[in-house]
């Protein structure tokens, strides 16, 4: 891997707060990373990114979370919002989604499909309003797919959903999280056959990355689609992270579209 690239991590939580209860999906994840939870949340992170030459995060962003607010206001250019959107809130979820990006700088939207309640599928028409937001805002969506970690049901993340939404919006610019396993050849079909289409390595230490994946990677059709995304410090540290990916068969042209220039694109960075 080489040293010289300052990568743009993906997903990178806020500390957790002392007593606010269990990671969901803590069960699949050893030897958590302890980092102590501060006013300033998001300043404990940038020692951290400094140490793994990370030059900017995306963190989970959302108006009943002030610390996330307060992280992405003090540190607009090492820490960028990825709006949650929750559509079962209709034309309020739109409502903040722009108001995300207009007094916070958000740059992305992110979907949690199993994880709204009552849940609300990839391809549900409730979660259409968000899409065509994002279009309009230029912004792309991350989107949770696969088998979800925590232990609710699975169906609304089913990969082959995201089909139906990339043909009704063929501009829209989504980014797959969490390994849409266990559909990764089913979601490489689909990034080849949708130009807006993207895959980020989220909630996966590199050891784990699915074997297809790192092949998409360095193949051409693959090069610009497959995004460098972490997890730390909820499930994964950055020490492992980095240090496994010095392991990762990438080929020397695919790593800086890899860690940096995908991200950049996607999220319309200069």
């Amino acid at each position: 891997m080489p040293r010289d690239v300052a990568a743009i991590d993906l997903l990178m939580m806020l500390p957790k707060v002392e007593g606010r209860g269990q990671h969901p999906a803590g069960y699949m994840f050893k030897d958590l990373p302890d980092i102590e939870p501060a006013d300033d949340a998001g300043g404990s992170l940038l020692p951290e990114m400094d140490r793994f030459n990370i030059e900017r995060s995306l963190l989970p962003l959302s108006f009943d979370d002030p610390r996330s607010v307060d992280a992405v206001r003090r540190y607009p250019d090492r820490l960028l919002g990825a709006y949650q959107v929750d559509p079962n809130r209709g034309m309020d979820a739109v409502r903040d989604l722009r108001r995300a990006v207009d007094e916070l700088g958000a740059v992305a939207a992110a979907f949690f499909p199993c994880g709204c309640l009552p849940q609300v599928a990839i391809d549900d028409k409730k979660a259409y309003p968000i899409y065509a937001t994002c279009v309009d805002l230029g912004i792309p969506i991350f989107v949770n797919a696969g088998v979800p970690g925590p232990r609710v049901p699975m169906a609304p993340q089913h990969v082959a959903l995201v089909d139906e939404v990339m043909y009704d919006f063929p501009e829209l610019v989504m980014v797959l999280r969490h390994g849409a396993e266990p559909w990764v050849d089913l979601a490489i079909k689909l990034m080849v056959k949708w130009p807006g289409l993207h895959y980020s390595t989220s909630a996966f230490a590199p050891k784990h990355y699915p074997k297809a994946i790192i092949d998409f990677a360095n193949s051409s059709r693959g090069i610009d689609k497959v995004l460098y995304a972490g997890y730390f410090p909820s499930g994964l540290s950055l020490e492992r992270i980095f240090g496994e990916l010095d392991a990762l068969p990438l080929r020397a042209d695919v790593w800086p579209k890899f860690l940096r220039e995908n991200a950049m694109r996607v999220l319309g960075l200069s």
